[in-house]
């Protein structure tokens, strides 16, 4: 018997609501959680740096946002048939000719 080294898929089914939103919570939050570094880094450095921080601070809130607010809008799939090519079909036996009595 084979045995497959990565687990199978039996349905197409989309994550569960609460995985989902634990999901996007998580995203929303390290993107603020950066914004609060560039921030903390425009106010201590100086120079061209200092308005590639000041920009990220003002334009990551935005991708946060687009980001916790973007769903799964994937279509589930349905099943897929099963071929196997390695293995032969069934073959009908060959019709005898014997006529009944």
């Amino acid at each position: 018997m084979n045995q497959q080294d990565s687990p199978v898929a039996i349905t197409s089914a989309r994550p569960a609501r609460s995985v989902d939103i634990r999901r996007r919570q998580t995203r929303y939050l390290l993107s603020m959680g950066l914004r609060t570094i560039c921030f903390v880094l425009a106010i201590v450095t100086t120079g061209p740096l200092r308005w590639s921080f000041v920009a990220g601070a003002v334009f990551l809130p935005y991708v946060a946002v687009v980001l916790a607010n973007a769903t799964d809008r994937r279509e589930p799939v349905g099943p897929t048939a099963y071929l196997d090519n390695e293995k032969p079909l069934l073959e009908a036996p060959a019709p005898t000719s014997r006529r009944p009595r």
